[in-house]
């Protein structure tokens, strides 16, 4: 699967139970974003070890951090001996990306006067790139009783897979070249910048993307540390003013 949700109209028509969808949503994890988001992870262990983390610690972190970008951050703050509020503050910084993602997903998957505060709460642990670029695509077509339970699965099916094949590396990775190591990190932002894109319904969405490419080396260069943050701030903010204007000319 490459990452779109193919299911029958009658299976769709069809009253189903939250089981089914848990089901159904661990199934489609099968899919080539999350072989991608794995490889990303088994990079990730190699780094790990070599930045002085145990296997304990490196479980930890993705079990309960879950976002590859934050839990990088967290290594190399740990690996270079930063206090523990800056070292927060930088995951924090990091993480604030997941907050409107988090905030455009729920309520898509809430039915009135059913889903209780704690199944969404289970479902926002993963709530990352990968996941959501996903499930904006493919939740709209589900019904509304079945997107929370389909997204569970699917979030918990690719974690746990996730998890266990970080602790396999963390065990193998010595013998992993370290150019191998390198390049399976880099396959996450590559996947993520096409998924994004493929998943752009407006202009804007692309032109932010190719913002955040020109400007991100910049600010990189400029503020360290915060590049991130400026990078989305200053692109998000040219795409929308651009945006903006063209719409505005076009209807004079």
């Amino acid at each position: 699967m490459s990452g779109d949700l193919k299911l029958s109209d009658s299976i769709l028509q069809t009253e189903h139970p939250a089981s089914f969808w848990l089901w159904c949503g661990a199934r489609a994890a099968v899919s080539i974003p999350a072989f991608i988001l794995t490889a990303a992870f088994i990079g990730y262990a190699g780094l790990a070890r070599e930045s002085g983390l145990t296997l304990y610690e490196t479980l930890a972190m993705t079990g309960f951090i879950w976002a590859l970008p934050s839990i990088v951050i967290l290594t190399g703050a740990m690996s270079s001996g930063m206090g523990l509020i800056p070292a927060a503050i930088a995951v924090a910084l990091a993480s604030v990306r997941l907050m409107p993602m988090t905030m455009a997903l729920m309520p898509s998957m809430k039915v009135p006067g059913k889903t209780r505060t704690w199944q969404l709460l289970v479902a926002s642990h993963f709530i990352a790139v990968t996941a959501w670029v996903f499930a904006m695509r493919n939740l709209p077509d589900l019904p509304r009783a079945a997107r929370l339970p389909f997204f569970v699965g699917f979030g918990g099916a690719v974690s746990s897979f996730v998890f266990v094949m970080t602790g396999i590396a963390y065990v193998a990775v010595e013998r992993l070249p370290d150019v191998v190591a390198g390049g399976l990190v880099l396959l996450t932002p590559v996947y993520f910048l096409c998924s994004l894109w493929g998943a752009a319904k407006l202009t804007a969405d692309k032109t932010a993307m190719v913002a955040g490419l020109i400007l991100g080396p910049f600010f990189f260069l400029v503020l360290p540390g915060l590049d991130l943050l400026w990078t989305g701030l200053a692109g998000g903010t040219l795409a929308y003013a651009g945006s903006a204007v063209y719409r505005r000319g076009l209807l004079k």
